[in-house]
């Protein structure tokens, strides 16, 4: 008699095939997330501190009203922005500063891309030198330029005597004194001093741009005009929209020239807007609420003028 014997699978130790859920800070992953936190948190914490702590107190401010630390909520609570709109002085210093962004801006980025430009031929001699010599102005104090610029243009000064001298002009000109000269120069002191600090800039676009598509349009027959046009500037776009950006940003807060150079003067009429927000906060009758609001202002324009430019530059699709 014959027993069938039914085959029987070899033992095998069966585990859990489950993957790991990875919740919880337990897992690697979770681990590696709180590691990366801790290290984050000092520098977020000080930049809630230092940045948008102050930012929430100036809102606040921006809704009082009063004298020195004498302050109270205004009533209505936008009541210093009410008097924003009155208020033909802070106006007049809005027109000014925009002047100074349409006018300065763009000569001054056109010409730092021109001289990266030709700082960027090797076969130039002495770049060097060229390149430290135009950097250096972007160097100097801001308030130790100012007092030179204002003792060129001084009616006594060099600027005068050149002129004089030339037989360009018979008389002296009062530069500071009138309100188109006035503007001229903190134009020119701001020409001078923050173009070749653009210039570093496209010089440092210049080193990456790909040098076989330069080869290949001179190639093609292109000339050094055609080739900038069409092969380099479509290359340094991002850096001239960082440039463009950091210039107006810089120039809507105009300080040191409107103050060191022209004093605002004659009646104003040079005056940057953030020189009078100082005025309002330190040399007026303190309205610490009123120069709060002036500074949100700023804060918008700032922003609203970097998002435009974004816009317009971003050609992505």
């Amino acid at each position: 008699m014959s027993t069938q014997l039914t085959p029987v699978a070899p033992a095998t130790d069966r585990q859990d095939e489950r993957p790991p859920s990875g919740r919880g800070f337990s897992s690697l992953g979770g681990r590696r997330s709180l590691t990366g936190w801790v290290f984050l948190l000092p520098a977020a914490l000080l930049i809630l501190l230092m940045n948008f702590w102050p930012m929430f107190q100036a809102f606040i401010l921006s809704l009082q009203t009063g004298r020195g630390a004498q302050l109270s909520f205004a009533e209505p609570l936008w009541f210093n922005y009410q008097r924003m709109l009155a208020d033909q002085t802070f106006w007049m210093t809005l027109r000014t500063t925009l002047l100074y962004l349409v006018i300065q801006v763009p000569i001054m980025l056109v010409l730092a891309l021109v001289l990266a430009n030709i700082l960027n031929n090797p076969r130039l001699r002495f770049k060097g030198m060229w390149r430290t010599a135009i950097f250096l102005p972007c160097a100097v104090s801001l308030v130790s330029y100012a007092l030179v610029f204002r003792t060129m243009f001084a009616t006594d000064g060099l600027v005068n005597d050149v002129l004089t001298g030339m037989n360009l002009i018979d008389s002296p000109i009062n530069w500071l004194g009138q309100t188109q000269t006035a503007q001229f120069v903190i134009i020119v002191g701001l020409l001078w001093r923050w173009t070749g600090y653009n210039m570093v800039f496209y010089l440092a676009g210049l080193q990456n741009i790909d040098h076989s598509t330069v080869e290949a349009a001179k190639v093609d027959g292109a000339n050094s005009v055609k080739t900038f046009w069409y092969v380099t500037l479509p290359q340094l776009k991002p850096m001239i929209l960082l440039t463009a950006i950091m210039s107006t940003n810089g120039t809507i807060q105009l300080f040191d020239e409107s103050y060191n150079l022209t004093a605002g003067g004659p009646a104003y009429t040079s005056m940057s807007v953030s020189h009078y927000l100082y005025e309002v906060s330190f040399v007026q009758n303190p309205n610490f609420g009123y120069a709060a609001a002036i500074s949100y202002v700023i804060l918008v324009i700032v922003a609203l003028l970097a998002a435009i430019q974004l816009k317009v530059g971003d050609k992505r699709d």
